[in-house]
């Protein structure tokens, strides 16, 4: 591909597409964002989503290794081919060299995405919390220092906090279609308190223990949830589209908390409307 603004352009829509199309939440939550900003933001959601979904892509962990080690060689100059000709990898490296963005994020965030690629069990809560962290908490770190033109933004820790909420309570929407594939995102220890194994799920039997198990979790998001709404004041405003998907977090929990929720077979989800008005409304609350 070229590197004149036709295939920036290209590039750009490309990953505006995939987020719009695989991620709503962020999608919406963008659109709140400047005009001049969403671009950028749509490059972080798309390389996220691209990363997310290698173990769909491929058949056994090993091709999916050597996709994420593309990833790396990719954001580390190494790549093979021409890694523009990659439309996300291209939006990707246009936004971090406008905004002087740090790379070893973007690295940790892949490596932390190597889990996904086998079926074990999370082995601890603070693992589990790791892996949020790597994963949602730095994109919304990345996100703001976007929204804030590379300079530094502050609120690291709001999106520690906030990060750990968002994919903590993705992971329970996502439990079924983990279940069906054999992935146990939820941690070792906080399943063998409640008597549960990784067969319980994968086996779809689930249980009273399972869903103590989730009610567990559900209480950890929202600790976490808690403890950035105290440092949400101190956010600079430009940066606060990126903390915006947090703002559904207690609509998809309380979701969870209604008598007929089955944690192996309830898809959590929430309409269209919905969604932009409660993003809409955290944006005017900001």
């Amino acid at each position: 591909m070229s590197e004149g603004p036709e295939s920036r352009d290209w590039a750009y829509a490309h990953a505006e597409t995939l987020v719009r199309e695989g991620d709503p939440d962020r999608y919406v939550a963008t659109l709140f964002a400047p005009a001049a900003k969403r671009p950028h933001l749509f490059a972080l959601y798309a390389f996220s989503l691209e990363v997310a979904r290698v173990r769909d892509a491929v058949s056994s962990p090993m091709p999916g290794e050597i996709r994420l080690q593309w990833w790396r060689d990719a954001l580390q100059g190494e790549a093979r081919g021409d890694v523009r000709a990659h439309p996300v990898a291209a939006a990707l490296d246009d936004t971090i060299v406008r905004h002087r963005l740090p790379r070893q994020p973007f690295v940790d965030l892949i490596d932390a995405r190597i889990f996904d690629l086998y079926d074990d069990p999370m082995p601890a809560t603070g693992d589990f919390e790791g892996y949020c962290g790597e994963t949602a908490s730095s994109l919304i770190r990345l996100a703001s220092l976007v929204l804030a033109d590379g300079a530094e933004p502050g609120g690291a820790e709001a999106a520690g906090h906030a990060g750990v909420a968002y994919a903590t309570t993705g992971l329970l929407r996502a439990l079924p279609l983990h279940a069906r594939r054999g992935q146990v995102y939820l941690p070792a220890d906080v399943l063998a308190a409640h008597g549960v194994t990784r067969e319980d799920i994968v086996s779809g039997r689930g249980g009273p223990g399972l869903k103590g198990a989730c009610a567990d979790l559900r209480a950890l998001a929202r600790r976490h949830l808690a403890a950035y709404a105290q440092a949400r004041p101190a956010l600079a405003p430009a940066v606060r589209p990126a903390f915006l998907p947090a703002a559904l977090v207690e609509a998809y929990l309380r979701a969870m908390e209604r008598p007929d929720y089955d944690p192996l077979q309830s898809l959590v989800e929430m309409p269209r409307w919905r969604r932009v008005w409660r993003l809409w409304r955290a944006a005017r609350r900001f």
